[in-house]
């Protein structure tokens, strides 16, 4: 995987884009948690195809969070990101929060993105299933939140490091503070910003992907995704939670491949 920035707008927000693959053109959005160290579901895209992984301002070391204000801004500073990087009829792969802007580009812009794949995406509300508030949990809480295999989990979101380290543990949070402080503006409270008034308008040929385990926003919402995008198809993976491309990145690559 190799960096580079691109700079974009009339503030100059320094955009840190990650690159990993070669192949027909991926552009992938991340969800409130950003980038893995050595992500493996990048890794696991980049062997199929080139993967272009912007990271949204308040993550890595991109910057501008403080001009974006609300979901429209973020959906046209994605729509500027991709206008900018002028990749050649991408699919567009969103996880959770990546999944919300994902759906919202197709939905407001829905010439520019053909081909979509909506990784458990976050955006929607549905009173009888709430999605659980991430911001108000702990560190440790975390692993089994957003995967099945729990130990997995704890090893992919230290990074290397160790969770019961002080020093470590310092270092996360106050990483995850500012990260959480730009996914705040548009998941909460909770993460409704009337994108299901939106959806309708969504002509991409798009693919639902969900962990059947999902302990984060609960699968019944893959259906309800499905219902209000025509033409759309869901496939639920076994034995994986809300991280699910992290947790069976082998089985989401064969989902795209096989949809697209």
């Amino acid at each position: 995987m190799k960096a580079r920035f691109l700079t974009l707008g009339p503030t100059k927000s320094r955009i840190e884009i990650v690159e990993a693959g070669k192949g027909r053109d991926l552009l992938f959005l991340h969800g409130a948690g950003g980038h893995m160290r050595d992500d493996p579901l990048i890794a696991t895209l980049s062997t199929k195809y080139r993967v272009v992984a912007p990271l949204l301002p308040g993550y890595g070391r991109s910057t501008g969070e403080d001009g974006l204000r609300d979901m429209l801004d973020v959906t046209l500073h994605a729509l500027d990101v991709l206008a900018a990087l002028d990749l050649k009829k991408p699919i567009v792969v969103g996880h959770s929060m990546g999944g919300m802007i994902a759906a919202e580009m197709a939905a407001v812009a829905p010439s520019e993105v053909a081909k979509l794949c909506l990784l458990a995406p976050a955006g929607l509300w549905l009173d009888e299933h709430p999605v659980a508030d991430i911001f108000s949990k702990l560190p440790y809480e975390l692993p089994e939140l957003l995967f099945h295999d729990g130990e997995l989990g704890r090893r992919l979101l230290a990074s290397g490091g160790n969770m019961d380290d002080p020093e470590f543990l310092k270092q996360f949070l106050v990483m995850n503070a500012r990260r959480l402080g730009m996914a705040g503006k548009i998941l909460f409270p909770i993460p409704d910003r009337g994108l299901v008034q939106r959806l309708y308008r969504i002509t991409a040929r798009t693919l639902i992907v969900w962990g059947a385990a999902d302990a984060l926003i609960p699968p019944v919402y893959g259906h309800a995704f499905k219902k209000a995008i025509s033409g759309s198809k869901l496939v639920k993976v076994a034995k994986a939670g809300h991280a699910v491309g992290h947790e069976k990145p082998a089985a989401v690559l064969a989902a795209i491949r096989d949809f697209f």
